[in-house]
């Protein structure tokens, strides 16, 4: 039963996924945060174990509750409250805003794995390792156990032409590079002592005449390194903070050219706007 309960839940958070992604699709930007954040809700409520609606309060207070029980990571506990805030600001607000819902699923893209991991890996494991009813085990003949050893004892003494193959193929590599080997050395020792020869000829026949200064080497410029070139893949907010709580100085557009300064962390980039550092979300920044 419980595992009947484990998968629901999982099939549950997996729509929730895929329909923010066709909301995205369908550029319904606002419903799409508010599918994300629904989604986060649920997993949190799973976690916990508890069911019923709640307010952003509760919720707030729910997450804050699962990283000081050590039941999720800081890296979680953040992206969380991430996509909890832009769902947030879609149902009061009205947001609309296309790299928030971009960015609200890729974050919650990114807990999907993690939640499948730690939890849904862990459920399975304690189902697997309760115990059995007695009465599901039934007692085993001798005559079966006898039959069972000697399938086994028979498989063992089969020796395939694949175990051959796999035992010959490292032997045929090895004596492959042994023959390259040998047959590179000599053209080598052969070269250098030619090259050697024609050395001490060229110092015997030639002289310096003294009168004559010595040529120096010409030196070629050292040509710079280009920095790529970054451009906008999508319509994007330049705000003063990183943080979708910053201020917005202003809007980019797709395939725009931005002047790149630096990687603020992993999910803002620094850049010059207006002559003064800004940030935007970096990845819906590419190179060239």
């Amino acid at each position: 039963m419980a595992g009947s309960n484990t998968n629901n839940s999982w099939e549950r958070i997996q729509s929730g996924v895929r329909n923010t992604e066709r909301l995205i699709r369908q550029k319904d930007y606002n419903s799409a945060m508010v599918k994300a954040r629904q989604t986060v809700e649920f997993m949190v409520r799973t976690l916990i174990g508890q069911t019923g609606s709640m307010d952003d309060n509760d919720l707030k207070d729910m997450i804050d509750a699962l990283y000081q029980n050590r039941q999720i990571t800081k890296t979680s506990c953040d992206r969380y409250h991430k996509i909890r805030m832009m769902g947030n600001k879609a149902a009061h607000e009205g947001d609309n805003s296309a790299s928030n819902a971009n960015l609200a699923f890729h974050l919650l893209s990114q807990e999907i794995a993690t939640f499948s991991n730690d939890y849904l890996n862990r459920r399975r494991g304690s189902s697997r390792n309760s115990p059995r009813p007695s009465s599901s085990r039934q007692p085993v003949s001798r005559s079966s156990r006898n039959g069972r050893r000697r399938y086994q004892k028979r498989r063992r003494r089969r020796f395939s032409p694949y175990d051959l193959m796999k035992l010959l193929i490292p032997v045929i590599c090895i004596a492959l590079v042994v023959f390259v080997v040998r047959m590179i050395k000599p053209k080598t020792e052969e070269s250098e002592s030619s090259s050697a020869s024609v050395s001490t000829e060229a110092t015997v026949g030639t002289t310096v005449s003294p009168t004559e200064p010595p040529t120096e080497p010409v030196t070629e410029p050292s040509s710079e390194v280009s920095r790529p070139v970054y451009r906008t893949t999508d319509v994007l907010n330049v705000r003063s903070a990183p943080s979708t709580d910053g201020d917005r100085l202003g809007k980019l557009n797709a395939g725009v050219t931005v002047e790149y300064v630096r990687s603020e962390n992993d999910e803002w980039a620094v850049i010059l706007y207006d002559g003064q550092e800004a940030y935007v979300a970096s990845q819906y920044l590419t190179t060239q």
